[in-house]
Formats: structure tokens, C-alpha cells, sequence
């Protein structure tokens, strides 16, 4: 637990999350469980990160509190539930090859979004509730596995076009109860171990630190540099984890 070098990762995992929820690299906040699997085993860095996304939630559920657009979060909900849902029942005949493979080609397919780019193809698609309730169910599963559920979010919601306030404002809310409602799955499954919990407390200051790093620097840095070089970053770590997970397996 007090390996440096776990702590260093971890530390640099936590800040780009916080970075993302605070909207300053709003995408990369998918990264975090990825780069935690290479110092500790898959489900344990989602079981860690789990606390520190609740604590970065009530932030932005604070910060966000009037801004929510309620119709859209009762759409995304149900499908929410079935997505973790079914995540849940299907950890249990997974292994951890499976996993980090799945969190793999999670990452993936969110690089290849970025460089092509297919969410905006998608997102050309006419949102209903039927939509809805489908990438609700997306977001639920990838968000179970490895908190990923951004993305499928994103492309149901993009084309509302709403205000940026309340944009992220239903973000906050939906990913607020999100989060909340793995916390039995996680502790019946040992992902919030004391070890875990341990780990996550002293990286508290980290995350909070990068939620207001993010405030501060949002208006003030070009981030398209640090996007060029982050997702090429982010490859790499995916085809890690995709050899990881295949070799694994075999």
C-alpha cells in the first residue's frame, strides 16, 4: 500500500479525474481505472476510485444543484440500472484477464472515438426515449466496470445542444446516483476493502486538488497539446491492457 511507485500512479490516475470532472479534460476522466490496473488488480482500482468519484460528485452536485434537466435524467436512469445490473451478475463467471481485457477495449474504442471521431456520427442520430434508455444501460455497464460511463452519455445528449451549465449539471446528477448505487454491489463483491478505502482517504487532497486545478486553468490553458499527447498515451495503455487480458486468458 505505501509502494511509492503505486502511489505515484495513483496519484497522477486521481488528478486527471479530478481534472475532468472540474470540465478542463472532460473526456480523460475515463483513464483513471485504466492506469490504476498497472500497479493493482482491475476490480480493486475501480473498488478505490469509487469513494473518490462520490466525494467528486457532491463537489459538482454543489456546484451544479440548479442546473439539471430532469427529463433527460429519468430517461437515462432506467437503462442505468439494467446496464449495472447486469454488469453485477456477470462479475461473478468473470476472471480478471476478462476485465482488464473488457476496461481494454473500453479504452479503446474511446481513443478511436477521439481521433475519428464516431460518437459525432452517432450523436447525428435523432434522440428518443427508447435512445435513451439504450446508452443509459451502455453508461450503466461501462461505468460498473470501470466508471466509463461518460461516452454513452455523451452521445445521447450532445445533440440536445443544451446550455453548458446544464449539460454538465445533468452529468453531475445522473453520474451522482450512479455511483451511489454500486456501492452495495462493490462491498458484497470485497471491492471496498479497508485497504482500498485506506488508499483512496490519504488520495482525497489529490482529488480535490485536481477539481480546483481544473477551475482555475479551465480558461486559462490551450489544451489541445496536452490532448495530442494524452490519447496517444492512452493507446499505448489500452493495447497494454488488451495483450494483458488476451495473454491472460490463454
Amino acid at each position: 500500500m505505501f509502494d511509492p511507485v503505486f502511489f505515484a500512479v495513483a496519484a497522477f490516475a486521481v488528478l486527471l479525474v479530478g481534472l475532468s470532472k472540474s470540465g478542463l479534460v472532460a473526456s480523460l476522466g475515463v483513464v483513471g481505472v485504466p492506469l490504476l490496473t498497472l500497479v493493482m488488480p482491475a476490480r480493486d482500482a475501480a473498488g478505490m476510485m469509487l469513494p473518490l468519484l462520490i466525494i467528486m460528485d457532491i463537489i459538482a452536485l454543489i456546484a451544479y444543484r440548479r442546473e439539471v434537466d430532469w427529463r433527460i435524467f429519468w430517461i437515462l436512469l432506467p437503462g442505468a440500472l439494467v446496464g449495472s445490473a447486469i454488469a453485477w451478475g456477470l462479475s461473478a463467471v468473470v476472471s480478471e484477464a476478462m476485465v482488464r481485457l473488457a476496461i481494454g477495449l473500453i479504452t479503446l474504442l474511446f481513443v478511436l472515438d477521439a481521433w475519428l471521431p464516431l460518437r459525432k456520427k452517432l450523436a447525428g442520430l435523432k434522440p428518443s426515449r427508447t435512445w435513451g434508455t439504450f446508452w443509459g444501460s451502455i453508461a450503466g455497464f461501462t461505468s460498473f466496470i470501470s466508471h466509463t460511463g461518460g461516452p454513452p452519455v455523451q452521445i445521447y445528449m450532445l445533440p440536445m445542444r443544451l446550455p453548458p451549465a446544464l449539460f454538465a449539471g445533468t452529468n453531475a446528477v445522473f453520474f451522482a446516483v450512479v455511483n451511489a448505487i454500486k456501492i452495495p454491489p462493490y462491498f458484497m463483491m470485497g471491492q471496498l476493502s479497508v485497504a482500498n478505502m485506506q488508499a483512496a482517504l490519504l488520495l482525497v487532497p489529490v482529488a480535490i486538488g485536481g477539481m480546483l486545478i481544473g477551475v482555475y486553468l479551465v480558461r486559462r490553458i490551450d489544451p489541445a497539446l496536452f490532448y495530442r499527447v494524452a490519447y496517444v498515451m492512452i493507446f499505448l495503455l489500452s493495447l497494454k491492457l488488451i495483450y494483458d487480458g488476451v495473454v491472460g486468458i490463454l
